[in-house]
């Protein structure tokens, strides 16, 4: 595969047999990060864990102190009683059945986060075929299924984001923009491998963090020394 002048020029900076401490591979992520829109930085952490097994599973949410420069479109799933805190909080959908309907009948996908109330999940199960092959699809785990849907949507606006092992048993999030520097993006990290660690199963042995890469949307990936976190 061929690559761009600005990838080439990018790659240039970065010794790929080093590992960074995660101050400067963030630096260099961002500095890398040449294209005409403000790219995104991405980390990538492959954990010592089979996601196979019910009791290796890691998954969770949490939200980053300096959001993810992303505006996020809110749908929530509620009972008329609460559509006002919902919309209050900064939901941009609010509704029901009326709402299943309109994804089911128009294929209709207009939003980034889907929260419901637990008196909801019998309805919005019918989505599962649509939102779960999205990510879409709300969970407890995830604090998308809760009573307080406007606390769900107040984290979700502030830079709340989901974590979740894919079948390689790696993690992938966005921690921010190219545009919010060092200092940003390093205290966004800090808060996802924190998280990470924290979620690690008892059942997992051997080491926890395998590898931790960092890049940008279009831009090279810097590998992360990860044994100042803890395995």
């Amino acid at each position: 595969m061929k690559h761009g002048k600005k990838y080439v020029d990018s790659e240039k900076l970065i010794d790929r047999a080093k590992l960074y401490d995660a101050p400067e591979a963030l630096d260099l992520a961002a500095k890398g990060a040449k294209a005409k829109f403000d790219e995104t930085i991405e980390a990538h952490i492959r954990l010592g864990v089979d996601s196979r097994h019910a009791d290796q599973q890691v998954r969770g949410a949490v939200v980053l102190p300096n959001g993810t420069g992303k505006s996020i479109k809110v749908l929530v799933f509620c009972k008329e009683d609460k559509f006002e805190a919902a919309q209050a909080a900064g939901a941009e959908y609010v509704g029901g059945m009326d709402l299943v309907e309109k994804i089911q009948k128009e294929n209709w996908m207009d939003f980034d986060v889907v929260i419901a109330s637990p008196d909801m999940m019998g309805v919005v199960g019918r989505l599962g075929k649509v939102l779960g092959p999205r990510g879409l699809m709300p969970n407890p785990k995830a604090g998308t299924v809760t009573p307080d849907v406007a606390k769900a949507v107040t984290d979700a606006k502030a830079g709340k984001i989901e974590y979740r092992l894919d079948k390689t048993n790696i993690i992938h999030c966005p921690i921010g923009k190219a545009s919010f520097g060092k200092d940003k993006l390093e205290e966004n990290f800090n808060t996802l491998v924190e998280a990470i660690v924290k979620a690690k199963p008892a059942a997992a042995k051997g080491q926890y963090l395998k590898s931790i890469v960092v890049a940008s949307t279009m831009g090279v990936g810097i590998k992360i020394n990860t044994s100042k976190y803890g395995n």
